[in-house]
């Protein structure tokens, strides 16, 4: 009975050593296994024993830790949150309705994790701070100088550097964080103030129009004087060469007058005469005249001798002559 049960156990030693090696061979391999962890380009790795961080791993590869050793990864990448939707009141009693977008990225890793753990607490944190800086700023500005049309007045940009930087100057230190950028996804006004920053709109686009069809009128003026001006110039200016003409005219008429009147002084006489009846009777008229007019005179005719022959025309008398020497009959009408 004895040597069968030393025999048992003969047999049984062997292979219980080479379970026991078995079993610890694979304890190794887990351990070495679980000990090893890989870090991608896109994260930060800290590694933390008891609660306290031992190491900052920033570069990508594979590295080995103790076992007991916790291995906590943060995202390295530029990252963004949408805080919430908030209303503000500004100098001149005017309510504002803010939307905004921040872009951040974790620049101290082992500080971050000490002050937040995740990423949601440090959404939700950093959030707190950029609508209390917000409305810091904000309150201290009328509403004016964010929604306005004239870019003199507006002063949205440098208020909204202001509140970035200020956000940045406290996120680093506090927190960890790097703000790379805050900006203004939407501002608009509530439904209560809204139809009176349109009514503030209408009036300042109608001074706008008004500005400028006053501009235009005035310019227009301006025109309309410099052309009257011109046409002045023009018109004396042509009023004063038609002067000189007519004048030139007149004078070479009275010259053309004189010598025909030097020619034959009774004839023009007689012509001139009838041009005034002509211009002075019509078909309508009824003229009575003394029967010893000159008119008749000229018109009646008493022989005469032939005058004496021009040199230019022989023997031809000429027309004055012959009216001139009409004589006036007794009784004619």
């Amino acid at each position: 009975m004895s040597e069968g049960v030393s025999k048992a156990h003969s047999r049984s030693g062997p292979a219980l050593r080479r379970t026991l090696l078995v079993l610890v061979a694979a304890s190794t391999v887990f351990a070495v296994a679980s000990s090893l962890f890989a870090v991608d380009v896109t994260e930060y790795c800290l590694v933390t024993r008891f609660g306290r961080v031992v190491r900052v791993i920033a570069e990508p590869g594979l590295y080995l830790t103790a076992p007991f050793d916790r291995v906590v990864r943060l995202d390295k990448r530029v990252l963004f949150s949408r805080p919430a939707r908030s209303e503000y009141l500004t100098t001149d009693k005017k309510n504002i309705v803010v939307e905004s977008l921040v872009t951040w990225r974790i620049a101290d890793p082992q500080r971050f994790l000490a002050t937040f753990g995740t990423r949601a607490a440090a959404e939700e944190r950093l959030s707190d701070v950029i609508l209390a800086e917000i409305g810091s700023v904000i309150g201290r500005y009328p509403a004016s100088v964010l929604i306005s049309t004239d870019p003199a007045e507006s002063r949205y940009q440098a208020i909204w550097s202001q509140i970035g930087r200020r956000v940045a100057e406290f996120a680093r230190p506090a927190y960890g964080i790097d703000v790379v950028g805050l900006d203004l996804r939407r501002l608009s006004m509530p439904e209560q103030n809204r139809e009176h920053v349109f009514d503030r709109m209408k009036a300042e686009r109608a001074r706008i129009a008004k500005e400028n069809r006053s501009s235009g009128e005035l310019e227009a003026k301006k025109i309309t004087a410099q052309a009257e001006h011109e046409k002045t110039i023009i018109d004396a200016d042509a009023a004063g060469k038609a002067e000189r003409i007519r004048a030139e005219g007149d004078a070479e008429a009275s010259r053309t007058y004189a010598a025909a009147f030097g020619r034959d002084p009774r004839f023009y006489e007689f012509l001139r005469t009838l041009q005034a009846y002509d211009k002075v009777l019509d078909d309508k008229t009824t003229l009575f005249l003394p029967p010893d007019a000159d008119v008749f005179r000229m018109l009646q005719f008493d022989p005469q001798p032939p005058p004496a022959p021009s040199p230019a025309t022989p023997g031809v008398s000429t027309g004055a002559d012959l009216l001139l020497k009409r004589k006036p009959e007794k009784g004619a009408q």
